[in-house]
């Protein structure tokens, strides 16, 4: 698609995210109109909505923790997966991680993270690929989740690559304010921030949002 970055620009503004003012996304402040624009210039239905153009609550709270808490990053070679817009990516990159790749299955995402880093004068590689199902690059030291948790298949995939992960010795740092398929059983919290600016897309405007570590794992993050 050779108008993505046209699509992007047009369709947002580049602005600080609430919680996490030091850093600006591309963001959107109608999600409806944005998706028939793309499916518009695309030629096409079906496509997958531009979750890349919000600064979800766990997103937000997630990066927030990273920045407040650099040693669970520094040093470190993180993947972010699910990246969405790639605001725990970029904070993790800020917050002093050796390097970090954003992982996400639509490409339109992979070309905002790109954007977004660029904008906030960070390198950070963008995928487009779905690794969910996969062992995951050698060399990781921490695998970086948010807001992930909201569709039974797609929670259960997430904790099984999680697992795997975990197996390597890999730490892993999740964000989610309560959705459904949450398993809260295995995670541990670390740490809450009341997320503000979310009247658009959740059903509250601000939303109690906690970072989470695996139970009593090898590759729980500090």
């Amino acid at each position: 698609m050779t108008a993505v970055p046209k699509i992007i620009r047009t369709g947002t503004k580049l602005r600080p995210v609430p919680l996490v003012p030091q850093i600006r996304l591309h963001q959107a402040s109608d999600p409806i109109g944005l998706w028939q624009r793309t499916e518009t210039a695309a030629g096409r239905t079906g496509l997958d909505p531009p979750f890349w153009a919000f600064a979800w609550a766990g997103g937000q709270a997630l990066a927030r923790y990273l920045l407040d808490h650099p040693a669970a990053v520094r040093g470190r070679r993180a993947i972010d997966i699910a990246s969405g817009s790639g605001l725990v990516a970029i904070a993790a990159v800020r917050a002093g991680a050796a390097a970090v790749t954003a992982y996400d299955i639509d490409p339109l995402a992979a070309a905002a993270i790109s954007m977004n880093a660029e904008a906030n004068g960070v390198t950070v590689p963008a995928v487009c690929a779905d690794v969910r199902n996969e062992e995951g690059p050698p060399g990781t030291d921490l695998v970086l989740v948010a807001d992930a948790f909201y569709q039974r298949d797609l929670a259960s995939q997430v904790m099984r690559f999680l697992d795997r992960a975990n197996r390597r010795g890999t730490a892993a740092l999740a964000a989610d304010f309560g959705r459904a398929y949450l398993p809260r059983d295995r995670l541990t919290p670390l740490a809450s921030y009341d997320v503000p600016g979310l009247g658009v897309l959740e059903d509250s405007d601000v939303k109690r949002t906690t970072i989470w570590t695996l139970t009593g794992r090898q590759g729980r993050a500090r």
